[in-house]
């Protein structure tokens, strides 16, 4: 069995958002191994040891909460935009990070175990029927496993071979991860000190990333509420005013079926596509457009905003939407066109027409 898929090329901009990431990541490793033990006053004292495996911890759980911070950050505000485009570089790193936490883990712990380690790993605490005392190891478990899904499957050929829905479904177990991360850290690392400072910062962390969920889906639904259906067809649904679309960029709105949409400008003229790239649902309304092609902002790929084709030998393909145009507003049908289907844009009229 084999799956054809097209490789993504590795850009400059790819390498710097790594460069950076892992720059980032090994500072903050050296920063809490080196600088916070006299800041964080460890109680009861910890050994090298175990302050290495805290580290790798503290970093993977760290790197969880950016990652679920970005996506509703780019929601609320455009300058975040370039953090999302290679955010699963982010994900294959914190699943190396956490694999290193937990072989630091089962090396110290476990080594002088009379039993395989990974079998005293696994039976040494099971006291599942109370809360002090949970086996806090069990949630670590589960996370590490998510981790590892997520970055093993984040290369194109599980894209292309599971294809974009299943494969985007699969992703949303970093919020069950990112959940037992807390769980593990809440009954393990936390009960062993007395020093606050940590619990205090997993819980802003966790409180932030759920403020910032929230307020993403309300702005995302007050969008939506700004779009309602025409009088006179129920298909047809008014979205803005033609000239708050900015010459070269596009206007992304929700359908009433939860399918979003990118109407772009290029001239005088407005053509509307499916939001989701073909190649791995990239936000194509966030890419610029030139010549009637749009540039997906995630990996590259392109498209013709009035056919939905992908400029030859490509042939990539998505829904195009017809528009028009009333009392200065645009609407567009929310029946989309089949792939590929060729829509002639929609004329704006400009002050010199009017």
């Amino acid at each position: 069995m084999s799956v054809k898929y097209v490789p993504v090329q590795w850009g400059r901009f790819k390498v710097i958002y790594d460069v950076i990431a892992i720059t980032m990541i090994m500072g903050f490793l050296w920063i809490f191994v080196n600088v916070t033990p006299g800041i964080l006053n460890h109680d009861p004292a910890i050994n090298p040891q175990i302050r290495n495996m805290r580290a790798f911890g503290s970093c993977a759980f760290f790197l969880l909460t950016a990652i679920l911070m970005i996506g509703p950050l780019a929601r609320l505000d455009d300058r975040f935009l370039p953090l999302l485009y290679n955010r699963r570089h982010l994900g294959v790193l914190t699943g190396f990070v956490a694999l290193s936490h937990a072989s630091f883990v089962v090396r110290w712990y476990f080594v002088f175990s009379p039993t395989d380690r990974y079998e005293a790993l696994l039976g040494t605490n099971t006291a599942y029927d109370q809360i002090l005392g949970f086996p806090f190891e069990a949630f670590g478990i589960f996370a590490l496993l998510c981790l590892l899904v997520l970055a093993t499957t984040s290369h194109d050929f599980w894209l292309k071979f599971l294809t974009p829905r299943i494969w985007k479904d699969l992703h949303y177990l970093i919020y069950p991860a990112y959940a037992a991360v807390i769980a593990h850290i809440g009954l393990g690392a936390l009960q062993s000190t007395e020093n606050p400072t940590f619990g205090v910062i997993v819980f802003l962390c966790a409180s932030l990333v759920i403020i910032l969920h929230l307020a993403a889906a309300r702005k995302e639904h007050r969008t939506a509420d700004a779009g309602v259906s025409s009088e006179e067809y129920a298909s047809w649904r008014k979205l803005f005013r033609a000239d708050t679309v900015k010459e070269g960029f596009a206007r992304v709105a929700r359908l009433s079926n939860g399918e979003r949409i990118a109407v772009f400008r290029h001239g005088n003229r407005l053509s509307a596509i499916a939001n989701a790239c073909a190649h791995q649902n990239g936000p194509l309304g966030e890419g610029r457009i030139a010549d009637c092609i749009v540039t997906c902002p995630w990996h590259g790929f392109q498209y013709d905003v009035t056919t939905g084709q992908s400029p030859a030998p490509f042939t990539e393909k998505i829904a195009t939407y017809n528009l028009r145009l009333r009392d200065g507003y645009v609407e567009v049908d929310e029946s989309p066109n089949p792939y590929g289907t060729v829509v002639t844009p929609l004329a704006i009229p400009t002050p010199s027409m009017s």
